[in-house]
């Protein structure tokens, strides 16, 4: 058996939409008498607190013995939802935690788990498929729902009122953890299961190797000091027993010691009756594997100490340790067919990129590697929970593939699953043979920085150096955009491949600019004398994104800009000092021609062009007349004008002497810092 997906309904960052999880299953192993190791691992990455630990916890909470909520384990959006209710006296809803599993199993395999996953099987399960699959929900409910309505009531007659009102939350939530609930298990029927003919922790076992952020120099001797224990203990030593005769001997020794040399003297002075000094030998277990076995680590044949492991790989070896200690101690009697969940949280820690890299490249082979060393057969799937770029770069390029990860983003501060497969990378292009190229770029190109786009607050995508460059600047330096605070990942890529990110924004819901170049279509004769343009009557444009978003080349009407939910496409549509731009450069200089700052970078870069344009005496609207000209003298040096930009911004620490962007450009940052402002608000 294997587990294919868990939805969480009202549990902590979780909500009641897009909220299932699904797992990488290991069907591809159920061979009889194999290891049984799911053939990838599933990633579960969003950025902190996005709700990746949750996912764990809720495992957890689920195989517990016991029943022990309290208010913070419920969705505060939802609970504030039944509150309103409740102040309408509409009392209908009782606050409920939801949790579904959905298990898949080979018919052909003979489970000993059957008597346990009985009531579960519908007759939905009865056909002729070999890969079936059953369903177990879970629900948390108010046990006294009677008592709970009084109590809600009680704070509604003290609190809704506008002097006490902001107390009324938090007396709501302390009633709620005060509320006992009861375990209600149903099939997919909705048919209810005797407790005492189900219990989930006798299907699914959880491992969960934390996030190690607490490394010290005695991590490795810890965790490795278990192990050996529990080896002894397998064998039937009683290491106690002997410990506590050594002890008894060693005592024994020192008696005289105690009467004849401490004692003797000691009452001298004070009355024998009312104190004495006792040595004995107190050497325990922990204290004998700590000093007696050492641990090291050998490099260019040096024995080097424990305490001088990098971090990094103390952390990776503390890993090793505690999957050698899990696969050590999992009972040899315990049912072969027996879910087990190993969650290893954020294994990054302490990792240098090329070491996160190679830990989610070869995971799933070394714990095959531990289990053939063991003649136990574990049913073992593994959840890796990351905020690493590197990890999430390593684990598409090493499967080729997006499938098997769950991203988890946060609009409006809850929890949204996205699980990703390829076939929803891409589904904007029909053309089967365009749609897997666009595929196989986006897997190649990805690896380049673009990984990030996973963990950022916002995405911009821009079509040049120029841009990058300046809108770094600009949102680092310029606190009035409002956006300095925020991760922002910036991506130079072209505008037509940039295209074909524009579905994989959609899925990740991250407020994202795509800033392109209107690109309008240019006679021959006009690109010969670098005729600027001052309508757009009958033009066409060369761009494909506007394209798209349009529905056709014509710009003579062109909109402002395109919005699509999380996605804000802008570009030069607004005429600038009589001229419509058809790219960043063109733009920035009509906007700023006569800006100290700008001139001094063109001086510098094309400094013949510059002289040739601005004429004698000095006329810098000519700047702005010739604009299309030095757009296309600038078009070889853009890194150049970039980097002297950069330089001539850097050293001006009057910001109001700084040239303006774009009013394009500015649009679209008012867009971006509205859209992250309302969503860190909740709204």
């Amino acid at each position: 058996m294997y587990l294919k997906s868990l939805q969480i309904t009202n549990f902590r960052k979780f909500g009641n939409n897009e909220n299932i999880i699904e797992f990488v299953d290991s069907k591809d192993n159920l061979q009889k008498n194999e290891i049984d190791i799911a053939s990838a691992t599933t990633l579960i990455v969003g950025k902190n607190n996005s709700g990746k630990t949750t996912i764990t916890k809720a495992f957890e909470t689920l195989t517990s013995s016991s029943i022990n909520f309290n208010a913070n384990d419920f969705n505060f959006g939802y609970l504030n939802r039944l509150l309103k209710q409740y102040s309408k006296n509409h009392f209908i809803n009782m606050p409920t935690l939801c949790f579904k599993l959905i298990i898949g199993f080979d018919k052909n395999i003979k489970t000993d788990l059957v008597t346990n996953i009985f009531p579960f099987m519908t007759i939905e399960n009865t056909d002729d498929s070999d890969e079936q699959s059953f369903e177990i929900n879970i629900r948390y409910e108010v046990t006294e729902k009677e008592t709970f309505t009084t109590n809600i009531n009680t704070i509604l007659f003290k609190y809704n009122n506008e002097d006490k009102k902001h107390l009324l939350f938090q007396k709501f939530l302390d009633v709620i953890t005060e509320t006992s609930f009861e375990l209600i298990y149903l099939n997919s029927n909705n048919d209810q299961i005797e407790k005492s003919k189900f219990k989930l922790a006798n299907l699914i076992k959880i491992e969960h190797i934390k996030a190690n952020k607490n490394i010290s120099e005695t991590s490795l001797s810890d965790t490795f000091n278990r192990i050996i224990r529990y080896k002894y203990d397998m064998k039937g030593v009683d290491l106690d027993e002997k410990i506590e005769g050594i002890n008894e001997n060693i005592t024994s020794e020192i008696k005289d010691f105690n009467n004849t040399s401490i004692n003797n003297v000691l009452h001298k002075i004070e009355d024998g009756k009312r104190f004495e000094v006792r040595l004995s030998s107190d050497l325990t277990i922990d204290k004998l594997m700590r000093n007696l076995i050492k641990y090291e680590y050998t490099e260019q044949g040096l024995h080097i100490p424990e305490g001088q492991f990098g971090l990094g790989y103390a952390n990776l070896v503390s890993i090793i340790g505690h999957l050698i200690d899990y696969i050590e101690k999992y009972p040899n009697e315990e049912n072969t067919s027996k879910l087990n969940l190993i969650f290893i949280e954020e294994p990054e820690a302490f990792m240098h990129p090329q070491m996160q890299e190679l830990f989610i490249k070869n995971i799933n082979e070394a714990i095959k590697e531990l289990l053939n060393g063991s003649d136990k057969k574990i049913n073992t799937q593994i959840v890796i929970t990351t905020h690493s770029a590197h990890i999430l770069n390593s684990k598409i390029h090493t499967s080729n593939s997006f499938n098997n990860i769950c991203y988890i983003a946060t609009p409006n501060n809850e929890a949204n699953v996205v699980n990703l497969h390829d076939e929803i990378i891409i589904t904007s292009e029909k053309d089967e043979t365009k749609k897997a190229n666009d595929l196989k770029f986006i897997k190649k190109h990805i690896k380049f920085k673009v990984s990030d786009m996973f963990f950022a607050d916002a995405i911009i995508f821009v079509e040049g150096v120029t841009e990058e460059t300046l809108l770094s600047f600009y949102i680092d330096n310029h606190e009035t955009l409002g956006l300095n605070k925020y991760y922002i990942a910036i991506f130079n890529i072209n505008g037509a491949h940039g295209l074909v990110y524009h579905d994989l924004i959609k899925l990740l819901k991250i407020p994202t600019i795509v800033i392109t170049d209107l690109d309008i279509k240019r006679t021959d004769d006009e690109k010969t004398k670098f005729t600027p343009i001052n309508s757009l009557d009958t033009r066409t444009t060369t761009n494909a994104t506007i394209q798209k978003y349009k529905g056709s080349d014509d710009i003579s009407n062109i909109a402002g800009h395109y919005e699509d939910e999380n996605l804000y496409i802008t570009y030069q549509s607004e005429e600038v000092e009589e001229y419509y731009a058809t790219s960043l450069e063109e733009s920035f200089i009509l906007q700023n021609y006569n800006n100290d700052i700008l001139n001094n970078a063109i001086k510098k870069v094309k400094p013949q062009i510059y002289k040739e344009i601005i004429g004698a005496p000095e006329n810098r609207k000519k700047l702005a007349n010739n604009s299309y000209k030095l757009q296309k003298k600038l078009s070889k040096s853009k890194s150049d004008f970039a980097n002297t930009l950069l330089y001539e911004l850097s050293i001006e620490e009057d910001k109001v002497k700084h040239p303006k962007l774009p009013n394009y450009i500015n649009n679209a940052l008012d867009w971006l810092k509205t859209k992250l402002t309302t969503s860190n608000s909740g709204v």
